[in-house]
């Protein structure tokens, strides 16, 4: 009598599901979740066990990517969808132009309703609070180093001045930006960037950002008038 083997079915692992990795999803849920207890109760109500409780998460999970209860307030702020930088429509042409598009990427994050929550967190907050520390680091200074490096790359294209103070400019360029946020006397758009770049350029002595012609030679003007004189 033949004995009968049974053969044993090929176990086949399961296929993963494709989409977002899962610590990717959990740290948005946090995100969203901080956001709407910003939105709800304020900045004063945005602590880690609350964002925890809220996103359905220990709080070890909220621990594993901000060390405190302002970074995640921060990120939460910075990091909305509203928020998420666009690239330019159009290559920049120049260290300057890119300089106004990161400007006018800026005037669109502090113009929409985020922003408006930025402006009542600085107005109401001690310059000192971590939270103002935060804002500082994650917003202002880093959008400083990039101008910084933006300006030091027209300085030596000879778009500006290479003997240009880039400090002072920094705060000339970002300074009107946050004091018509602040006091909501103007509007803060892209016209105003237009304006705030043309005005800086002209005692940078470098054309318009849109100007494509090339900035005359010194004394240019004045031979131009002697021998229209003449």
């Amino acid at each position: 009598m033949k004995s009968v083997v049974k053969e044993t079915p090929e176990v086949v692992a399961p296929v993963a599901a494709r989409g977002r990795p899962r610590n990717l999803q959990l740290r948005q849920a946090v995100l969203d979740a901080a956001r709407e207890l910003l939105s709800q109760v304020g900045p004063s109500g945005v602590t880690m066990e609350a964002v925890a409780a809220k996103a359905g998460v220990g709080k070890p999970t909220v621990y594993r990517w901000w060390p405190n209860r302002h970074a995640v307030t921060m990120d939460a702020l910075m990091a909305s969808p509203a928020q998420e930088k666009k690239k330019p429509s159009r290559a920049a042409t120049s260290a300057l132009h890119a300089l106004s598009q990161q400007l006018d990427t800026v005037v669109r994050t502090l113009s929409s309703n985020m922003g408006r929550n930025i402006t009542t967190i600085i107005a109401a907050a001690d310059p000192d609070t971590e939270l103002s520390k935060a804002f500082r680091n994650h917003f202002i200074l880093s959008r400083r180093d990039e101008g910084r490096v933006l300006l030091q790359q027209a300085a030596e294209a000879g778009e500006i001045r290479p003997d240009a103070d880039l400090e002072i400019v920094l705060d000339q360029i970002y300074g009107p930006l946050f004091f018509r946020l602040l006091m909501g006397h103007a509007p803060l758009d892209a016209g105003f960037v237009e304006g705030l770049i043309g005005s800086l350029l002209v005692g940078l002595g470098a054309s318009p950002v849109n100007d494509k012609r090339k900035p005359a030679a010194p004394g240019a003007a004045t031979r131009a008038s002697r021998s229209k004189a003449v």
